[in-house]
């Protein structure tokens, strides 16, 4: 055979095994690439059964549990208020995203096997909204209007329905200590703060205004954070009328508690005032997200 034929085929035969190590090493590093983004989207928990199907029965009640075996249920729930729910963000930290989130309920069943805590269950909706909704969102920090929670008197004086808490919320549980207050302020024993719907009423009992600061933000539709510098922990009683509670009173005058906004109420049965500021709020931008994908 001619040695310039040979010299050619060995020319291709090297040629074709070197196209072929390269594609081999392509696939590798593409392989090495991807199988971080593999382990972590397996590594996650999930649902081993879900099912989420459009509501029209035209009923608006909601309903939202968790049952053992890692059973969830909502029934004709907005995909808007599942978000807060399974992020504990308020409305107005949800940016974003068509009005459909808001007016579209859906029905989702979804099992996972076995006994999960909730915020391992909230972990596992998340992933079955980026599943079946192709939801994608994004965690950062606005400049927005903010509500500081602050001493109203110049003299540092509080209102007649906040005092101090006589003894703390651990020994109050125990039984132990001092007996609780007497005063009007503070009827109540239990610790924590109770939200008494719709007639528009909170008492606490050993608690901090954080935490009150907390309970106010959904209320009055903005964070609200805590700049009175009273460390605490009290006692408090909070009534007012929920269809006056739209907009603050900046010169509140005296008037009947029960018919007073929520501002008014602050500021004359505790001593305290919203303060309107603006300041960094952490919120939830949607990036994407589509009418879910048929059982």
């Amino acid at each position: 055979m001619d040695s310039a034929i040979v010299r050619d085929r060995q020319l291709r035969a090297n040629t074709c095994r070197a196209w072929a190590r390269a594609v081999a090493l392509v696939a590798m590093v593409i392989g090495l690439a991807l199988s971080p983004l593999r382990a972590a989207a397996q590594s996650g928990p999930a649902f081993e059964v879900a099912s989420v199907k459009p509501n029209t029965s035209g009923d608006t009640r909601t309903r939202i549990s968790f049952a053992p075996g890692g059973r969830f249920t909502a029934t004709g729930m907005p995909l808007r208020f599942l978000l807060t729910f399974i992020y504990d963000i308020q409305d107005f930290q949800l940016v974003g995203g068509p009005e459909w989130m808001a007016s579209d309920r859906f029905d989702i069943t979804a099992t996972a096997g076995g006994d999960a805590s909730a915020p391992v269950m909230k972990q596992m909706i998340r992933a079955l909204l980026a599943n079946r909704f192709g939801l994608v969102v994004r965690e950062e920090t606005r400049e927005m209007p903010i509500y500081a929670l602050v001493v109203a008197r110049r003299d540092g004086r509080l209102g007649p329905k906040l005092v101090a808490a006589p003894i703390p919320c651990a020994l109050r549980l125990a039984g132990r200590g001092a007996p609780p207050s007497a005063t009007p302020a503070s009827p109540q024993t239990e610790c924590g703060i109770q939200f008494q719907r719709p007639a528009g009423r909170l008492t606490g009992g050993s608690v901090l205004l954080t935490q009150l600061a907390s309970v106010l933000a959904p209320i009055v539709g903005r964070i609200v954070q805590d700049k009175s510098g009273l460390s605490g922990p009290f006692d408090f009683e909070l009534t007012w009328t929920p269809e006056t509670q739209a907009r603050p009173n900046p010169a509140p005058t005296p008037t009947d508690s029960n018919a007073a906004s929520i501002f008014t109420a602050i500021q004359e049965q505790l001593g305290l005032r919203l303060d309107p500021q603006r300041g960094p709020v952490s919120v939830l931008a949607i990036d994407r997200v589509n009418q879910p994908t048929p059982d």
